[in-house]
């Protein structure tokens, strides 16, 4: 089958499963959709028949939605909304979202407050938000729990009370929920709508830090480094915060650099403190630069360096470390014009590598 007959079989079959042509706007978003699956077919002679297959689907979906099906209404704005099967129509998604949510449909709610959260295919909303929300989480919908409870935490759509958002955090950390979970553990750390609990905090913390999320295991560490609601135990601190580490975690980096430099769960090690520290200052983490710039001026673990010393002090100022601010001025005192003037051109060389890590996370910046 060739390009031509390709476009004309495409152009059928989103005309026979409805897909949008009552306007220019949706016929350009056809056409666009034609353009990119033959651009596809092209490259894989499969691709085809997987976009018949999911206009198919579509035609099938669409059919059930407009005989009232609030599954097939709900899946269907899950089409519009993602674009893989169809154009990409944030208003469709909120149109058939809103007729499942409107007969009880616990997802297409969640749904439904997620576009008016956002302001997507809706005008923006916190109160609509928590309106539907509240009727998924009424529901038992865990996501829906987890961002009622959000919303009474900061206050939006709703009047702040930390006694609901935790009631709210709770429901949904008991279904498993990590986020929520981890944001039940702060309450208690804070005492914000609980009483103040150390066991409990932990406790929170390590069922999310179990499923995987990285502030919690960080947090989790530190509660064992601290001997709070947990056995105190510096080896499990270290554990926990390397697991955090691995998933790229700038605070748990400088926790574990720390770890290394003072031989806590770890044997003490100041290469490797400088290792994990440059992990987190290269995210632009100012205590870890700053504590780059103490290990260049003393040569613990790198060769004494006066010039990268002063670069990462620079950084750490830039970036508010209030102690860095205070050392620059009278290190300055101690450089030579010369010396100063190749710190500040090192400082901006790092703040373009770091600025470039951001954007593509692979490269690491380069030491002296």
């Amino acid at each position: 089958m060739d390009m031509k007959q390709i476009s004309s079989l495409l152009a059928a079959i989103a005309l026979f499963c409805g897909v949008g042509m009552a306007n220019g706007q949706e016929s350009e978003k056809v056409r666009r959709f034609i353009k990119a699956t033959k651009i596809e077919a092209e490259q894989d002679p499969e691709a085809l028949q997987r976009a018949l297959d999911k206009l198919r689907r579509f035609k099938a979906t669409l059919e059930k939605a407009e005989q009232g099906d609030s599954e097939a209404q709900n899946n269907l704005g899950g089409m519009y909304y993602d674009g893989q099967v169809v154009p990409q129509d944030k208003v469709e998604a909120v149109k058939w979202w809103r007729k499942a949510a409107e007969q009880g449909h616990a997802k297409a709610q969640y749904n439904l407050g997620l576009m008016y959260f956002e302001g997507e295919g809706v005008p923006q909303d916190d109160a609509e938000a928590v309106k539907w929300y509240r009727k998924a989480a009424e529901q038992g919908h865990a996501e829906a729990q987890f961002y009622l409870g959000a919303m009474y935490d900061k206050g939006q759509g709703v009047p702040k009370d930390y006694a609901e958002a935790a009631k709210w955090f709770r429901k949904a950390a008991e279904q498993g929920l990590a986020l929520a979970q981890f944001n039940l553990g702060v309450a208690y750390r804070d005492g914000k709508g609980v009483t103040e609990d150390d066991v409990e905090e932990a406790k929170w913390w390590r069922k999310a830090a179990e499923q995987g999320d990285a502030m919690a295991q960080h947090n989790l560490g530190v509660k064992y480094a601290k001997g709070q609601g947990v056995p105190q135990s510096y080896v499990e601190a270290a554990k926990w915060i390397r697991k955090a580490t691995e998933q790229g975690l700038a605070l748990a980096q400088y926790s574990l650099g720390v770890m290394y430099h003072q031989g806590q769960g770890v044997p003490k090690d100041y290469m490797e403190a400088v290792k994990w520290w440059r992990k987190a200052a290269e995210q632009g983490y100012a205590d870890a630069q700053f504590n780059l710039g103490e290990m260049y001026y003393f040569g613990d673990g790198v060769p004494k360096n006066f010039i990268e010393s002063y670069a990462w002090y620079l950084l750490a100022k830039a970036n508010g470390d209030e102690e860095a601010s205070k050392l620059v001025s009278s290190f300055e005192k101690r450089l030579t014009v010369e010396q100063m003037e190749k710190g500040q051109e090192r400082a901006l060389e790092l703040r373009r590598l770091i600025e470039e890590r951001k954007e593509n996370p692979n490269p690491s910046v380069e030491s002296p």
